[in-house]
């Protein structure tokens, strides 16, 4: 959508080759596949494909629309001198991670123990896991950091939670955690864990709460950052934006099921409410 509001039109002044895959581990593949078809600008959404597209070229421009942290990383030098190939926009989630550990706190004040949810495969979760280590002790909480790498793993790993008394859950964001919400929303009642999420279509799909920036937009801001790349303006030369707004959702039904009652300065400060 951000590129037709820029004038292009596909098939006619743009084309648009896509490669998808069902795992991280098949994304080298794919980006290598756009190596050889010499295409103008590559786009990869968040660190997992920028990761797989890096390792691919050096030279074609890469765009990003909702990097995690792509300094923490290393895919690029600065925020506002990206350098080499690859420019884009970031939601920081070292700072986000943080944020939302403590609006889960706020919204429930008897969880003393909270897991962490970290997809192994994606370069942001390390630095994502070290802050979320020392928000935790900030606020006063435990949390207890359970990798996973793919679908498969997600019910052994809320098991564990469960087994060791969490009660509460951040599932930090991720490809992963937004292509799985269903079954995420699913395992967290099946557990009975009340779930922190990045993103609010998993909160539409039953989880608990979510607070995040608006995927959507960063998405459709990524667009401007093509059009200049096409029109020859070097990916170095483009700061990386940040996420300008970013939204609280809390679903009340799951709420209600899992026998948590949300206090009414939390709910006051929600952006939506799921009844």
């Amino acid at each position: 959508m951000g590129l037709r509001d820029l004038g292009y039109v596909e098939g006619k002044s743009l084309t648009i080759v896509v490669r998808s895959a069902d795992t991280a581990d098949r994304l080298p593949e794919m980006a290598a596949d756009l190596v050889r078809l010499n295409v103008d600008v590559i786009f990869a959404t968040s660190s997992t494909e920028v990761e797989a597209a890096r390792g691919a070229t050096k030279t074609i421009p890469i765009v990003f629309a909702t990097h995690a942290d792509p300094v923490g990383v290393g895919h690029v030098v600065s925020l506002a001198r990206p350098g080499g190939n690859t420019t884009g926009l970031s939601m920081l989630l070292t700072e986000l991670v943080a944020k939302e550990l403590e609006m889960m706190k706020h919204a429930l004040p008897h969880v003393t123990r909270i897991g962490v949810l970290l997809t192994s495969t994606a370069p942001s979760h390390r630095p994502a896991a070290q802050a979320a280590e020392a928000a935790a002790k900030k606020l006063g909480v435990q949390i207890l950091a359970v990798p996973v790498r793919t679908a498969e793993d997600l019910d052994g790993a809320l098991a564990r939670m469960a087994r060791e008394r969490v009660k509460g859950f951040l599932a930090v964001a991720s490809p992963l955690t937004r292509i799985q919400r269903t079954l995420l929303a699913e395992l967290s009642l099946k557990h009975h864990l009340a779930g922190m999420f990045g993103t609010w279509e998993n909160v539409e799909a039953g989880g608990l709460m979510s607070y995040a920036p608006d995927l959507v937009d960063l998405t459709r801001r990524a667009a401007t950052y093509i059009d200049k790349i096409l029109k020859g303006v070097k990916p170095a030369d483009l700061p990386v934006e940040q996420a300008s707004k970013y939204e609280l959702v809390i679903n009340l039904k799951t709420a209600k099921t899992l026998g948590i009652t949300i206090s009414p300065s939390v709910l006051l400060r929600a952006d939506r409410v799921i009844e």
